[in-house]
């Protein structure tokens, strides 16, 4: 299960946090800064997994954003670093060389993107181009 996805900048700024577990809203900025100091002080030519308390991260790095996971200590790294690789496809797709502040202004969409294909905590849909076409229906709607 995920517990939550974070997306930061390299100064630690986070452009989006998704919680699947309850968390108070000081653990959540506690939990933001330790994933950041974890994940930008690692060198890169380690592995992208890194284990974090109970549960491990899963990151990777685009240009200047990192996306985290944390997910369960059981679970598949590997299933998850495509997940992240997926997201950042489909944002890719919507946003045409998707930068930091497509992240920013557009916000409400990305969290609506997120919601397609992870529900719960769960991967719900891993099929980029169903995506896409519901966000397309989506967007005739509005």
């Amino acid at each position: 299960m995920i517990r939550f996805i974070l997306l930061q900048n390299r100064q630690g700024k986070t452009r989006l946090a998704k919680y699947y577990v309850a968390l108070e809203e000081s653990e959540k900025h506690k939990v933001e800064y330790e994933v950041h100091r974890l994940v930008v002080n690692r060198d890169p030519k380690f592995t992208n997994f890194v284990e974090f308390r109970t549960h491990k991260i899963i990151y990777r790095r685009y240009a200047g954003l990192f996306f985290s996971m944390c997910v369960d200590i059981t679970d598949n790294e590997l299933a998850y670093l495509e997940c992240i690789h997926l997201f950042v496809e489909i944002l890719d797709h919507f946003f045409s060389n998707v930068c930091e502040l497509d992240l920013v202004f557009n916000f409400q969409k990305v969290y609506l993107i997120l919601d397609e294909f992870i529900l719960a905590g769960e991967l719900q849909e891993t099929s980029k181009k169903a995506i896409i076409d519901r966000m397309g229906e989506l967007e005739k709607q509005e």
